[in-house]
């Protein structure tokens, strides 16, 4: 992708999308409904977490639940994600997106630093709206 705006019919509200999209992923990750989570990705979506990669929207809600059913993630869990250093490249109908993540647990007595990391995120425009289409997590 060579970063050409042009494709777009106002590619600052476009990133703006993209930029919030990253933030409500996070935000319902932590403290969403499945629902709410699932709703900002594409049908044929790609969760790529080391070791354990789900294709689809099935097996993204499968991960999801079993996260969640562990205590790692979630409402009432009290952890947060948070992601800084955003990159957003628009492309027409197409982004990508890198970002740093930090999530932390125990928020509400004396937090702890569990994970620090990087998304590498591809998103599509669909008919709802932009939508994740790809993120693959590394660690560290």
């Amino acid at each position: 992708m060579d970063g050409d705006n042009s494709l777009s019919p106002n590619p600052v509200a476009d990133e703006l999308a993209i930029r919030n999209l990253i933030a409500r992923l996070s935000l319902n990750a932590d403290m969403g409904s499945v629902e709410e989570y699932l709703a900002s990705f594409a049908s044929d979506a790609v969760w790529n977490l080391p070791g354990n990669a789900s294709h689809g929207i099935d097996e993204i809600r499968a991960g999801l639940l079993n996260r969640r059913a562990s205590g790692a993630v979630g409402p009432g869990t009290n952890g947060r994600h948070m992601v800084s250093s955003i990159d957003v490249v628009m492309d027409g109908d197409r982004a990508t997106a890198r970002s740093y993540f930090q999530f932390v647990t125990n928020t509400n007595t004396a937090p702890v630093l569990a994970l620090v990391g990087a998304y590498a995120d591809e998103f599509v425009r669909t008919a709802a709206g932009w939508r994740l289409q790809r993120r693959d997590i590394t660690f560290g």
